[in-house]
C-alpha cells in the first residue's frame, strides 16, 4: 500500500511512529468512508486528551490549510435566503461535521450529579451517535474508564470506534475497530505524539475532500 504524503511526512519527523503507520491508515479510510456517508465524529477525553479534542474539532469544522470555498450552488441558496446571504455564502467553508464532546458544561456536570460521574460521556455518545457514525477516544494509558465505557456505547450503536493510546493500547484496544497506539508510555510523550498523528489525519481527511 503506497503511504499518504502526510504519513511520509510525518514518519520523516517522527521516525519512531512507523509502526503506527497501518493503523494511522486504517483511521483515515474509516474516517473518510463515514464522512462520505454523512456521518460525524464524537471524541472524547481527559485533561490534555480533552483538549486534543476540542482541538482536532477545530481543524475539522473549517479550514485547517486550505480554503474550503463552498459550491456555488450553496452560495447561491445561501444568497435566495436572505438578505445577508451574499456575505454569508461568501465567508461560510466546508466542515466535516465533528462534535467535541468535553465541553457541554451543563449537561456533564447534571448528569454527574444526578446520575454517574463516569458516564457522562457514555451518556453523550448514546444521545447523539447512530450506526454509521465513528467515536474517537483519546486516552494516554488506553484504560480510562469513562473513555472505555463511551467506546463500549459506541460499539453499541454500530459506529466505528478509533482511540488513539499509548504502548500497548490497554483495555481500548480490546474493543476499539482502531487503536493507534504510540510507543511510549510517559503521558506527556504520548500526548507529544498524539498531536503531530492527528494533524496528520486532518490533512489528509481535508485533502481528499476540499482539494
Amino acid at each position: 500500500m503506497e503511504l499518504n504524503r502526510q504519513i511520509q511526512r510525518l514518519l520523516q519527523t517522527y521516525p519512531d511512529l512507523v509502526e503506527c503507520q497501518d493503523a494511522i491508515m486504517d483511521a483515515f479510510q474509516a474516517l473518510k468512508e463515514m464522512f462520505e456517508n454523512k456521518g460525524k465524529l464524537l471524541l472524547a477525553g481527559n485533561g490534555g486528551s480533552a483538549s486534543d479534542c476540542e482541538h482536532i474539532v477545530g481543524e475539522l469544522m473549517k479550514g485547517f490549510v486550505l480554503k474550503r470555498a463552498l459550491p456555488q450552488s450553496e452560495k447561491n441558496k445561501l444568497a435566495e435566503a436572505g438578505d445577508d446571504g451574499g456575505y454569508i455564502g461568501h465567508h461560510l467553508q466546508g466542515a466535516l461535521p465533528a462534535i467535541s464532546l468535553v465541553g457541554h458544561t451543563s449537561l456533564m456536570t447534571a448528569f454527574a450529579n444526578d446520575v454517574a460521574p463516569d458516564l457522562v460521556f457514555a451518556q453523550q455518545v448514546y444521545g447523539y451517535g447512530k450506526a454509521g457514525d465513528a467515536f474517537l477516544g483519546i486516552s494516554t494509558s488506553g484504560n480510562s474508564k469513562n473513555i472505555v465505557q463511551a467506546a463500549t456505547v459506541a460499539n453499541s450503536q454500530g459506529m466505528t470506534t478509533i482511540c488513539l493510546t499509548g504502548k500497548g493500547g490497554g483495555a481500548l484496544k480490546e474493543i476499539a475497530d482502531i487503536t493507534i497506539d504510540v510507543p511510549y508510555q510517559e503521558t506527556f510523550m504520548v500526548q507529544e505524539r498524539h498531536l503531530p498523528i492527528y494533524h496528520s489525519l486532518c490533512l489528509m481527511l481535508e485533502e481528499a475532500f476540499f482539494a
